[in-house]
Order: structure tokens, then C-alpha cells, then sequence
């Protein structure tokens, strides 16, 4: 009898402990995600499966919005920095203008992981894809579509070191194949109403150009989407206008697929996969303690990009 009761004095000890420590590890784990702009549908991907990855640990995930605003997006990393959260994930942020609040969180022990953001010297990483390959990818589509001869146009946004870089390989794509020449762009501005900004932006074009254009380069699909719903409305029909752009998800693939639609195919970036990767590294991290140089030796965590047109698109619907 008294081995007996010893021994579930032990148990119950264990268990506890065990009790104990559970709670005291979520608590510990209070991880901030903030989505730059989170009508973009890009941003929210990868920003609320960031905080899905975090809860499904037992963290505690705080997600903030900073709607488009640098200023809002200073204001909410300095709020956080002064809360000392055990880390920081900052979706499409921007590392130049939030140098000051990087270096902050920098000195006060807070490890900030970006997704498809850029590089900084104050954060551990940035989870991208290769935004060169990316937008080769997308060009050399077009392009092979047209047979490289043709007239297009682009919807452009500068504002975004991602989409910049895409269409910076686009026009050197154009620059060795003369073949295929731009008759007008329109560059999105940063904007809360960049749909409509889009929207007549590119009807402008439409009016001017529309009867001499076989094909259209759009740098995300945010983009695509307004586009379409423009040429539908001209009449257009799948095929008659080489359609390309870069994102990937749910409602792009549906579109793809759309006979109705006239969009052709884009460049699939994982962002829910980001998300993701992006809450691993900070487990591995800061709560088992492994060395950044073990999840990646340079400033990016490169993910894989892949092309879906209407010949694999029944794959992702």
C-alpha cells in the first residue's frame, strides 16, 4: 500500500508539472503579425495563415492591419516593440521606411521575420520567392503566347519592391525581343481606393488602345481581376487577348478556368505556405534556440513560384 500511494504521489506530481508547464509555454509565446494592407488579398493570405500556424501551437497571436499607412505601420511595430512580444512577422512590410522601428526592436531582443517585404539588416530574414524568376516567368509567357509579335498593355504598380522588380524584368524581356511593343501603361498608385484608381486607369487605356492590343501584362492579380471585369464588359472573350499576371490563389484559378473570363494564367506565389514558414522559423528559433544560420544562411528564405494556366489549372480549383 505505501509503494502504491509513493508511486501516485509521483505520477501525480508529473502530471502537475507537466500541467504546469503548458500554460507557462503558451503565455510565453505572445507572437504580433501585422498585414500592411489587408484588402489586399495577398496580404491577408499570408498574414492570417500566420496566425493560424501560431494558434494551432498554442501561441498567442495578435494580428494588426496597418490599412496602407506608413505612418499607421511606424505607429503599431513602435506599440509592439514597447510591449515586447517574443517575436514579430510583418507581411509585405516596408523595411527602408520602418528602418528606425527595425533598429528598435533589434535592441530590445524582439526577432522580426518579414514575408515578401526586402531585406533589412535588423531583421532575422525575409520569406520571398525569386521575384526575377518570377517575373520571367510571367513574360516569357506572354511573349510566347503573342509568338513574340504583338501590340500590349501593362498595369503597373511601383510602390512594391516585388511588383517593381516584375516589371523591370518585363521591359528587359522587351528590350531583346523587339517584336513585341508596349502601346501604353498605367502605374497604380498607393492608394486605400487602388481598385478604382486601376479601374479608370486602365479603361483610359482600353479606350485608346483597345482594338490594337493582344495581350496584357499585369503585375499582381489584385490588378488582373479589375481587368477582366473591364473586358468583359467590352465583350472579350478567353483568348482573343493574351492575358497574364502573378499571385496565385483561389479566386485567380477560378478565373482561369472561367471560360467566361479572360484571364489566362499567373504565377502562383504560396503565401499561406509563408505564413507558415514563417512561424516554424520563429519556433526554431527563439523557442528551441537554433541558430538563424540553420534555417537560412542570407537575408532571404527563398520559396519555390510556379506557372498555372489553363493546362494544369483543374490541379489547384
Amino acid at each position: 500500500m505505501q509503494q502504491i500511494t509513493k508511486r501516485g504521489l509521483m505520477l501525480g506530481g508529473a502530471a502537475l508539472a507537466a500541467t504546469l508547464a503548458r500554460p507557462a509555454l503558451a503565455q510565453a509565446m505572445d507572437v504580433a503579425i501585422i498585414g500592411f494592407q489587408m484588402s489586399s488579398e495577398t496580404h491577408a493570405r499570408a498574414a492570417n495563415a500566420a496566425a493560424a500556424a501560431a494558434r494551432a501551437k498554442g501561441w498567442n497571436a495578435t494580428v494588426l492591419n496597418s490599412e496602407g499607412s506608413l505612418p499607421r505601420h511606424a505607429e503599431q511595430l513602435d506599440t509592439l516593440i514597447g510591449r515586447r512580444p517574443k517575436a514579430i512577422i510583418v507581411c509585405m512590410g516596408k523595411p527602408v521606411e520602418a528602418e528606425a522601428q527595425f533598429q528598435r526592436a533589434k535592441a530590445a531582443n524582439v526577432p522580426v521575420v518579414t514575408i515578401m517585404s526586402g531585406a533589412s539588416n535588423d531583421t532575422l530574414f525575409d520569406i520571398q520567392v525569386n521575384e526575377y524568376k518570377v517575373g520571367a516567368e510571367a513574360a516569357l509567357w506572354l511573349l510566347g503566347e503573342l509568338g513574340y509579335q504583338g501590340n500590349i498593355l501593362t498595369q503597373r504598380f511601383e510602390g512594391n519592391v516585388g511588383t517593381r522588380i516584375r516589371g523591370k524584368v518585363l521591359d528587359v524581356v522587351l528590350s531583346e525581343n523587339t517584336g513585341v511593343r508596349v502601346l501604353g501603361s498605367h502605374t497604380m498608385a498607393r492608394t486605400a481606393s487602388w481598385r478604382d484608381d486601376v479601374r479608370q486607369g486602365f479603361q483610359a487605356l482600353l479606350l485608346r488602345h483597345g482594338a490594337q492590343t493582344q495581350g496584357i501584362w499585369a503585375s499582381f492579380d489584385g490588378q488582373a481581376f479589375v481587368i477582366d471585369d473591364l473586358l468583359k464588359a467590352r465583350g472579350a472573350k478567353k483568348g482573343q487577348v493574351k492575358f497574364v499576371s502573378i499571385d496565385g490563389g483561389a479566386e485567380t484559378y477560378r478565373r482561369i478556368a472561367d471560360p467566361e473570363s479572360t484571364l489566362m494564367a499567373t504565377v502562383t506565389i504560396p503565401f499561406e505556405e509563408m505564413g507558415t514558414k514563417a512561424v516554424d522559423a520563429v519556433e526554431r528559433i527563439v523557442a528551441k534556440g537554433e541558430p538563424k544560420g540553420a534555417i537560412t544562411s542570407g537575408p532571404y528564405l527563398f520559396m519555390d513560384a510556379f506557372l498555372v494556366d489553363g493546362n494544369n489549372v483543374r490541379r489547384f480549383l
